[in-house]
């Protein structure tokens, strides 16, 4: 009887996709790449709604945190900007080990960042990455004011920082003409979000070969900073920006490190 209890109770954990618990001894499965889209997405209309879980957030989840492996429970990578306005996991109603979190200003994604990302796709085995801008970024105004001729003097180390922005906000321009001066602004933060997902795929040929084996979706997203709410990009555009970085003969070509 207990024998049967034990196989009824694994066989449940592993149909779990809703929550990247553990079920006694067995290890969940991770999602899917479009089941942890699902599990973001309705974090965050938790989180709007005001009805969030706040799962894996006692002190159960820290003890099972210093006793295991986040690579066997997190299931999203997420970069986004370091603005204090943009709480990560309160924003996908997730815990701790849940979400694999990299934070610069502006979400750009150069060498630190693709890294990072390479690290959380390949490592951490997480089966998605978002690649998250947000409203009133800071870093995209800075840009835009300079391209406008508006801009101030910068810290010696912030311009080579947000320097990957500069071509989005530029595109962002030239697409809405009718937009002057702050109006181009939420255009090129959307832009910044494409930007960024062409940076990663032209620098990593690791997570082009991820997502081409669909073992990992890379999806873009907006965060309303008054609101809450994120408004999901298309998918189809990603897929896009990949086709045009595979056939760049400027893109990275070699996906492991020589030399260790």
């Amino acid at each position: 009887m207990k024998k049967l209890i034990r196989i009824a109770t694994v066989a449940s954990c592993l149909l779990l996709t809703a929550s990247p618990a553990l079920c006694g001894d067995a290890k969940t499965v991770k999602p899917s790449p479009d089941a942890a889209i699902t599990m973001l997405k309705d974090g965050n209309v938790r989180f709007v709604a005001g009805t969030s879980n706040h799962p894996h957030s006692d002190s159960a989840r820290l003890i099972q945190a210093g006793k295991e492996n986040q690579g066997d429970h997190a299931y999203a990578t997420v970069i986004t900007c370091s603005d204090s306005r943009v709480p990560v996991e309160r924003i996908f109603d997730a815990g701790i080990m849940d979400i694999f979190v990299i934070r610069v200003a502006g979400n750009v994604v150069d060498v630190d960042e693709a890294g990072s990302i390479e690290y959380g796709l390949a490592h951490v085995n997480t089966p998605v990455l978002v690649v998250l801008g947000h409203t009133q970024c800071g870093a995209v105004t800075a840009v835009t004011d300079a391209i406008l001729g508006h801009g101030h003097a910068l810290e010696r180390n912030i311009p080579p920082l947000v320097d990957n922005i500069a071509p989005a906000v530029k595109r962002a321009m030239a697409q809405n003409p009718g937009a002057k001066g702050k109006e181009v602004i939420p255009y090129g933060i959307e832009e910044n979000v494409w930007q960024g997902i062409e940076d990663l795929f032209m620098s990593s040929p690791a997570t082009r070969a991820l997502v081409k084996s669909r073992k990992v979706k890379v999806v873009g997203a907006i965060y309303d900073v008054s609101t809450g709410k994120i408004n999901w990009l298309p998918q189809a555009k990603t897929a896009e920006i990949l086709k045009k970085a595979e056939a760049d003969p400027k893109r990275a070509t070699e996906a492991m490190a020589g030399g260790h």
